[in-house]
């Protein structure tokens, strides 16, 4: 069955979880570099990507069984009659390390969503630690949804004339670069013909070190990882967090492509690989969180639904069961859905696209509005997923 807000909520009360508080050639060809599937032409037939979830319509009633009798799910419970510190747990099933990759749209119109995701990360990452008991080694990531904040920044300054203005007449181009990319001239950390792109920062899906532009951290965030990524060892992972995820309003690309960027992330044969070497960790689940309020389109993104959800399925050896995929975008084509217009102050776009790709995980896919004034319970609910997940999970032998 499809997880929705109030079906996580309902499950999660029964198990007693929450009783202590809480279409061109080149896209073609990149989705088949990205996921090794190739999806053929016609990117509009995604009717595989419901196909053999496993979960899509089930029954969650089975679940309850195995869970403790004393209504919380742990993970990796030493079996009766051997000490907790007998053995190596990572040996046993179940998980005890979550690989978290954030994919944050940061478009013009996301200041406040990119403020509720900060806001709520510390009561997430806090409800993580006290349930998966086992599962406390963290790799965190966070990319956003174009190749390079300031990438059509340049065209603008060429359209610049002696008084510092934009002139739609200058050239050709003008018209639209001066309608786009002109603000760019007046970002207090861009110079027209100076400023160039910091290592990888000008890849899609290379994870985001130093944020930059209006309203972004605009600062090195200076991992203790040392990668392009948080870990375990940094001191302070909500700070760590809030500098990443600060990623700021400036986006001056054409259009946003989070599922792309997500490709690009956890695929072993994009240009972001490198610089995301150490991020995905075999003996790990992995946990993708987007949030956005457009939604991805035929145009947007490369490829299709099924071959998103081929990638990720892909970055983890095959085994789609190490996967929780959730989801923040528009709801106002929903019953019930709290989302206003795109131009409203509290507004988004409709996202089927996106609500199809999270339903293709069946009972490992969780969607919330990103229009809500918080996020604290859509991630507070989420963590009931991916415990069951972690609990679940086999590590592969070697």
């Amino acid at each position: 069955m499809r997880h929705t807000a109030e079906t996580v909520m309902a499950g999660l009360l029964v198990t007693g979880l929450l009783a202590t508080g809480c279409g061109d050639p080149r896209r073609d060809e990149q989705d088949t570099l990205s996921t090794g599937v190739d999806d053929g032409d016609d990117d509009d037939d995604d009717s595989a990507a419901t196909g053999d979830t496993g979960g899509v319509g089930g029954d969650d009633d089975d679940d309850d069984d195995d869970e403790d009798s004393d209504g919380g799910t742990k993970l990796d419970v030493a079996p009766d009659g051997l000490d907790d510190d007998a053995g190596d747990v990572g040996d046993m099933d179940g998980c005890d390390k979550v690989d978290f990759l954030f994919v944050i749209d940061h478009s013009g119109s996301m200041g406040d969503e990119q403020d509720n995701l900060k806001n709520s990360f510390p009561l997430f990452i806090d409800t993580i630690r006290t349930e998966l008991d086992e599962a406390q080694d963290y790799h965190i990531m966070v990319v956003d949804v174009d190749a390079y904040v300031f990438e059509m920044c340049e065209a603008g300054c060429q359209c610049t004339d002696a008084m510092g203005m934009c002139d739609p007449m200058m050239g050709p181009g003008c018209d639209f670069a001066c309608l786009t990319s002109f603000p760019c001239a007046f970002e207090a950390d861009y110079t027209c013909g100076t400023t160039t792109p910091m290592e990888c920062e000008d890849v899609l899906g290379a994870g985001v070190t130093y944020p930059r532009g209006a309203s972004a951290s605009n600062m090195d965030c200076n991992f203790s990882s040392g990668a392009r990524y948080i870990d375990s060892t940094e001191p302070n992972l909500d700070s760590a967090f809030a500098c990443a995820a600060g990623l700021g309003t400036s986006s001056y690309a054409a259009t946003e492509r989070p599922m792309e960027a997500m490709v690009n992330a956890v695929s072993p044969n994009t240009p972001a690989a490198a610089c995301n070497e150490g991020f995905i960790r075999d003996d790990a689940i992995l946990v993708v969180t987007f949030i956005t309020d457009e939604n991805d389109s035929t145009g947007d993104s490369a490829g299709t639904v099924a071959g998103w959800r081929q990638a990720l399925i892909a970055a983890k050896g095959g085994d789609e069961s190490a996967v929780v995929v959730l989801g923040l975008f528009g709801d106002n084509d929903q019953p019930g859905g709290i989302c206003q217009d795109l131009a409203d102050s509290n507004g988004a776009e409709a996202a089927p696209r996106l609500r199809e790709f999270v339903d293709s995980w069946g009972d490992r896919g969780f969607y919330g509005s990103v229009c809500a004034s918080d996020y604290d319970d859509f991630f507070t609910e989420a963590v009931g997923i991916i415990d069951t997940t972690c609990e679940e999970f086999q590590p592969p032998e070697g």
